[in-house]
């Protein structure tokens, strides 16, 4: 409970303060400022629309665990959950950011992907009761506010830029970061594979159980593959 209070506060005031942000912008040419400012606008939207799924998520399981709901209610809640994240997620491919600002949507958008990813785990510890998931679960949502906390701080770097910006100098955005931290959470993911599916001894218990790890494995490559800049 604590813990889900603790979640919901982090992403409460990331949120705010792009809000406060995106209301501080200041655009040389008229153009630009009126762009900006649609920008800004559905940026904010769309973190506030991420809070407030969040923030319902959580709550809707503290319901269950006081019994106010049952589990099959709680299931088809985080069913719709899950939709309404997938669609919040593809409002950031529609976005129209100012160059210097793209690399923190990137970010943002990442953020939100792998908290959906974290959802996910976690719907499946509340449906089967595997503890694995819930660990996933929390690694990932962890994940999510490290990618959160730099899409912010490209935010506000950018945002310190803006009144030197040319739009005809193109902005390349520091992979750098980003694509270590990919790697790093791949190899986080495949650690996990190799915990859940391997015994003692490093060593499969059956065939299937390797085709299991096989398949893990492979997942952790192909999210590290899709992320990679």
């Amino acid at each position: 409970m604590k813990k889900n209070k603790i979640q919901n506060i982090t992403i409460a005031v990331i949120a705010i303060l792009i809000i406060g942000g995106i209301i501080g912008y200041n655009y040389s040419a008229d153009q630009t400022k009126q762009k900006g400012f649609q920008f800004g606008n559905e940026l904010a939207q769309i973190q506030q629309d991420v809070t407030e799924l969040q923030v319902k998520f959580y709550s809707e399981k503290t319901k269950w665990d006081e019994g106010d709901i049952s589990k099959e209610e709680l299931l088809k809640y985080y069913e719709e959950h899950l939709s309404k994240f997938e669609q919040i997620i593809s409002r950031y491919d529609k976005l129209t950011p100012p160059e210097l600002f793209k690399s923190s949507v990137e970010l943002f958008k990442i953020s939100s992907e792998t908290q959906l990813e974290s959802d996910l785990e976690f719907i499946k510890w509340i449906t089967t009761g595997d503890e694995s998931a819930k660990i996933r679960s929390d690694t990932q949502i962890q994940e999510a506010y490290e990618y959160e906390n730099l899409g912010l701080a490209e935010f506000q770097t950018a945002k310190k830029g803006i009144k030197n910006f040319d739009e005809s100098e193109k902005f390349s955005a520091p992979q750098k970061g980003i694509k270590q931290k990919v790697i790093q959470i791949s190899e986080n993911m495949k650690n996990e594979c190799e915990l859940e599916f391997k015994n003692e001894l490093s060593e499969f218990d059956s065939k299937e159980i390797e085709i299991q790890w096989f398949n893990c494995f492979n997942e952790a490559e192909k999210w590290k593959n899709d992320h990679l800049p």
